[in-house]
This record gives C-alpha cells, structure tokens and sequence, in this order.
C-alpha cells in the first residue's frame, strides 16, 4: 500500500528538479508521452470506423499531428476514425493546444530575465502574477478563457449546421469539433468532404478564421489586450508588435493569393465576387497554422504555394496555438534591417527600445529552423523523387504545424512520414526549446577582445 503514494512522490520530486534543472527537457518529455498515448489509443480497433487496427505510422502520424496541432493526416480524419477516435483526436488537441501555451509561459518564466516576453506579460503588474507560486492559478485562467472561447465558436456555428440539414446532436458534435480544432489552429475537420461545401459560405467560415487568428496570437497577448481593452497605449510591446504584424500578414497573403488564384479555375474562378474575397481572407488566415482549407491546395498555381510556405514558415504569435518562427521574431528582424537602412544605433518599435539580444535570438532561431526545413527537404527528395515545390510545401507545412497540404502526405513512403513526425514534433517544442536554451546562456566575461568590424555585404 506504502509503494503507491512513495511512487507518486518520487515522480513529483522528479518532475520539480526537471522544471527547475531543465524546463526545456521537461516540456519535450511531456509532448513525447502525451504522443505516447494518443497513439496507444488511436492503435486500438474501436478507434477505427472499420473495426481493425490502425496500422503503427498511421496511429503515430495522427497523434503527432493532433498533439503538435498541425492538421496533417495520412488517412481521411472524418472516414477512416471513428467517432471514439474522433474523441481521441479532438482531446489530443486540446491538450496539445493548453500544453503549448501553458509550457511556453512556464519555460518563459524560467528564462523572463532575458527573454522579458512572459515577464511582461504573465509576471508584470497587470496580471498581478509575480510569483511561480502563482502559476497553478494563471494556468487555471489559461483553460478558462480557451474553453470560454471554444464554446462561444460552437454556439456560433451550431445554428448554422442545423440550417446546413444536420441533425441536433451531429450539428452540436461538429460545432465543439470545428471549434476546438480553429482555436487551438488544428486543422482537424470532422466530415469527409471538410469546409469545401461551406466556400461562400460567411455565417460558417468566418468564426473558423476568427477562431484561427485569435489563438494564433497567443495566450500572453489575449489577456493583455483583454485587461486593457479601452487602453490601447498600455498594451505591451510584444502585444502590439503580434497584432501590427499578424494583421499585416493576413492582409497581405489574402491580396496576393487572391491576384494568383482569381482565374484559376480550380480554386476561385467559379466563386462570385464575395466567395472570392471569403476564400482569399480565408486563404490569408490559415497559413498562420490553421491549416482548414475551403478549396484544393493542391490545385493552386505554384507562386500561390511559395507565398504560403513564407507564411506557414513565420507562423503566428509566441505562447500561441501556432506554429513556425514567430510573428515577433520575423518583426524584430525587419526592424533591425529598417534601423540599419537608417543608421540608427538602436532597435526601435513603439517608443520601446528591443534590446540586442532579442535579436540574437531571432536571428539564431530564424536561421537554425531554415537549416531544418532544408535539411528535411533533402531527405524527402531523396526518399520520393517528388518535386520541390511539391515537397517544400509539406516540409514546412510540417515543420510549422500549419496543417496545409497539396495532397502528397497520404502517399508517401512510410520513412517519409517518419520524417515529418519528427519535424511537426521539433516544429511544436523545438524554437521554443531553442529559444529557451539560447536565453538561459548569459556568460559574463571579465576579458573582451577587440572590436573590429568585419565587411558584411
């Protein structure tokens, strides 16, 4: 009897010197076994519509995705799982999506002295949160304002469902469904034939693409803007430089996408002139790791595929949902290049100076998460004999959880699957595992070499 409750200790003792040795390898232990699980689940013969066992990549490849919250599938979600799967996978979600945001604020305050996000956002004076003792209840306020979120996009599309021929229960299943899946950006969808019937569609589609762009923010930035709502000046530097940059984005890709596909005749040419713009505005939101799609990605020109995987590859907002390098990081570049191209000394955005080691994260992790999706994509080349295009677009799809796909995932060969198992698992934890990591080295050095300016350019 005495095993049980000294068994339980010596893991909470085990996880506390974790949080504290190594946060960062915590959060990795944590996601691998969560993994873990769901594939142990989704291996089981009741999980499958047909009554069999799913096969191992395809139990693995399914949970990696729900988990990491990215929305790539080797099989069809809505035929091939049944509807304890389909459970399955929406928990999975759910808990990929609180991890996320949850480990980010945790790993954050383990490095606020140099990072400064969560410090100013989850530790600062508006939060009244200033000390880890504390964390239990921001965490409870994490999942609190998520599910509030959730069921407010459920309740929103519920009704419509019902109008769409559904019955009461099947609606009410695929409301929370779509919602869950949008909020935590998933790209998970319940039914064979997805969002294509829904195209035009605005009543249905756009609490999806609110859903996406708010949990593609971040948690930090939400419950700054919502304490300060009527005070735009007092919202923090990071939260102004998500929403500036995460807006500019969305407006971008929609105009582009829209100037490349609007005589396409497999994407928008048979749209009138509001399902146009609908599919466009949606087109720009989903490449923040959304990863729904109203039309067949696989059809679209290829300059459309290269200005999404330049969007997929920045992602949302850090401590979000979303994946790939960060809004604020691909933001804290540009504006090093503008206070170069202008002579300045310093980094400047909002009457707030970014200190220099911000940008030696940025710079790391852009470039550190380039190597990757390079890396990854001569593996894949070498394993497919596909085309590049056709490739990139899944590396990065994968590497920055956004879900989006031209159709090659299902077929290809199972080590090439494996790949992207390990790249949406790296994609979820590994930036802001590295980010971690590279914040943490504060060497202070007695002796300094030198200055001399090598010629760059």
């Amino acid at each position: 009897m005495a095993a049980g409750p000294g068994l339980l200790w010596r893991a909470r003792e085990y996880v506390d010197r974790s949080a504290r040795q190594s946060p960062a390898r915590l959060a990795l232990g944590v996601f691998a076994l969560v993994i873990a699980i769901i594939t142990v689940l989704l291996s089981a013969p009741w999980a499958t519509a047909h009554g069999g066992r799913a096969p191992l990549i395809d139990a693995l490849f399914t949970a990696t995705s729900a988990t990491t919250v990215t929305g790539l599938v080797v099989v069809p979600t809505g035929e091939y799982w049944s509807t304890w799967g389909l459970v399955v996978i929406l928990v999975a979600i759910k808990i990929g999506g609180l991890g996320v945001m949850t480990l980010a604020s945790l790993l954050g305050m383990a490095v606020s002295r140099r990072i400064g996000l969560t410090q100013r956002l989850l530790v600062s004076s508006e939060t009244k949160v200033t000390r880890l003792g504390e964390v239990g209840s921001l965490v409870r306020t994490v999942i609190v304002t998520s599910t509030v979120l959730e069921v407010a996009i459920a309740l929103v599309l519920f009704p419509r469902l019902v109008v769409h021929n559904e019955a009461v229960g099947e609606a009410a299943w695929h409301a929370i469904f779509y919602a869950v899946s949008a909020f935590n950006n998933a790209g998970f969808v319940p039914t064979p034939e997805g969002l294509a019937p829904f195209v035009s569609d605005w009543w249905m589609l756009l609490p999806i693409i609110v859903g996406v762009f708010i949990g593609s923010l971040g948690f930090p930035v939400i419950l700054n803007v919502a304490n300060h709502l009527r005070e735009p000046r007092r919202w923090s530097l990071h939260s102004k430089l998500t929403i500036t940059t995460s807006l500019g984005l969305v407006v971008f890709g929609s105009v582009v996408v829209a100037a490349f596909e609007w005589t396409n005749p497999g994407t928008f040419r048979p749209l009138d002139p509001g399902g146009t713009a609908l599919a466009s505005l949606f087109a720009g939101v989903m490449p923040r790791s959304g990863g729904f799609s109203t039309v067949d990605v696989g059809q679209m020109h290829e300059g459309t595929w290269l200005l999404l995987d330049a969007l997929m590859f920045v992602g949302g907002g850090s401590a979000s949902t979303a994946g790939g390098i960060k809004v604020t990081t691909l933001a804290v570049m540009l504006l090093a290049i503008v206070a170069e191209g202008r002579g300045d000394r310093d980094v400047e955005a909002f009457g707030r100076r970014i200190p220099r080691e911000s940008l030696q994260v940025a710079i790391a992790v852009g470039f550190v998460s380039a190597t990757i999706v390079l890396v990854s994509s001569l593996l894949l080349l070498a394993m497919t004999g596909l085309t590049l295009d056709r490739v990139l677009f899944e590396v990065i799809s994968a590497f920055a959880t956004a879900g989006l796909s031209t159709g090659i995932t299902p077929d290809l060969p199972t080590p090439a699957k494996y790949v992207l198992v390990v790249l949406m698992f790296i994609g979820r934890t590994g930036t802001m595992t590295l980010a971690a990591a590279l914040a943490l080295r504060n060497r202070r050095r007695v002796i300094r070499y030198p200055e001399e300016r090598p010629i760059i350019g």
